[in-house]
């Protein structure tokens, strides 16, 4: 059965990025268990997101027919990540940790994908409902020290945002990949491969 994948690249390291060599190896494994899948790259360091102003929240409460042209021209980048996100069946999120949280380009991209409305809503009981529903996501995450267990993991920002905001959106089957201790004597030599070895496509 073929899958439409998307992948986000929120690193700016390019080919260096293990989270995009991460993200690459997992979109790899969906390939091999998919073979006519199709995928679509979106790659938050050379298409960079605005972050959120007036004009551009202006346009989201405006009705279509009612938008300003400056509404209508700035829209379209938020309009067209969502039918990204709509479209694909697997999501593949690389997610480096910055300062123990998500790169600003990834939060920026996630907050013009996030719109009420449209990929969610709050129900006459005051309750969200996400509308990204039947999909799954992939978390390409890598990080300096070790955060998945032990005396760090409070430290982490990374995943309990990442599946909140997911969840809020509909999308609730969510995994992650990790490349951890990147930078940790007698870790980071096989840091990488762990995280390769780890992946498991449902």
């Amino acid at each position: 059965m073929a899958k439409n994948v998307l992948h986000i690249i929120s690193s700016p390291r390019g080919a260096a990025s293990i989270t995009r060599k991460l993200g690459d190896a997992i979109v790899a494994k969906i390939k091999e268990k998919y073979p006519d899948s199709v995928v679509k790259e979106r790659d938050l360091a050379t298409e960079v997101f605005p972050h959120l102003d007036e004009l551009q929240i202006g346009a989201w409460f405006a009705p279509a027919d009612a938008r300003t042209p400056e509404q209508a021209r700035v829209i379209k980048i938020s309009d067209e990540a969502i039918r990204e996100m709509q479209e694909a069946d697997i999501y593949v999120i690389g997610a480096p940790f910055y300062n123990f949280g998500i790169p600003s380009t990834l939060k920026a991209y996630l907050d013009h994908v996030t719109r009420p409305g449209i990929t969610f809503r709050y129900n006459e009981q005051g309750q969200p409902e996400g509308f990204l529903k039947n999909k799954t996501a992939y978390i390409a995450a890598a990080s300096s020290g070790v955060y998945s267990a032990g005396p760090a993991q409070h430290f982490d920002h990374v995943s309990p945002y990442l599946t909140f905001i997911l969840g809020f959106l509909g999308i609730t089957d969510v995994s992650y990949i990790r490349a951890e201790g990147l930078r940790l004597p007698g870790v980071r030599e096989t840091a990488f491969e762990k995280g390769i070895l780890s992946i498991s496509i449902a």
